[in-house]
């Protein structure tokens, strides 16, 4: 099966060239990378505008929209029989594709979440409320999809094509994630959790997600669970 991997990015200079690096040379069949710029202003852009590689395919966003609309742009575009989320700051290792994608492989998913709390490599040990935090969304996500993730908040979300290709998927933000949650949930798609390693970053590193994003996210689980 062909893999397409979409990198969604907002001002990763310091990081953009090491995971498409990284992205080349994980061990699955590659049909395409394709990297959505959200309007970058430190750089990255300039960077991305200096690639010539025919399987990396490049789309710059005309104004910032946030990562569920970089994200919208990246699944419209893919060609390949699995689709792979891949952030651009290096918190997760593209070497662990292939034991992401042997459940849809296998044919025993049609989706996969990397989980950070479930073993399988090695974790930095970052910042206790936000393991606190992304435990209350996942069970509160949990509460009302009836499946029983360990972590809904992970970047690594594998699908087939076609299941994400049939989702309209309306958040720009970090609601993202709480919404695809709930709307494959909600389709009755196969479910698989891989553990996966997780090299968190620092705010000072460029970690963008804040409190905020949590309280969108609440909104985001009962929106969608109940009323979409």
């Amino acid at each position: 099966m062909q893999v397409s991997v979409i990198i969604p990015c907002f001002n990763e200079k310091n990081t953009i060239t090491k995971i498409i690096e990284k992205v080349e040379n994980a061990s699955v069949f590659l049909k395409e990378i394709i990297i959505v710029d959200d309007f970058s202003t430190d750089g990255t852009r300039e960077i991305l505008e200096r690639i010539n590689n025919p399987i990396i395919k490049i789309y710059f966003h005309p104004k910032n929209k946030g990562k569920g609309a970089a994200l919208k742009t990246g699944f419209s575009k893919v060609n390949g029989d699995i689709c792979i989320i891949q952030d651009a700051d290096l918190e997760y290792d593209p070497s662990e594709y292939p034991k992401l994608i042997k459940p849809i492989i296998d044919n025993k998913a049609d989706v996969v979440f990397g989980s950070r709390f479930k073993g399988g490599g090695a974790h930095r040990v970052v910042y206790f409320w936000h393991r606190l935090g992304n435990g209350f969304l996942t069970f509160l996500s949990n509460l009302f999809t009836d499946i029983n993730l360990s972590d809904m908040e992970t970047c690594y979300k594998v699908f087939r094509k076609e299941v994400i290709q049939s989702i309209r998927i309306k958040e720009n933000r970090f609601g993202f994630e709480p919404e695809i949650t709930a709307k494959v949930a909600k389709k009755k798609f196969r479910i698989y959790e891989v553990g996966i390693s997780y090299y968190g970053r620092t705010y000072s590193e460029g970690k963008k997600i804040t409190w905020k994003d949590g309280i969108i996210a609440i909104y985001c689980i009962i929106k969608y669970n109940l009323f979409d």
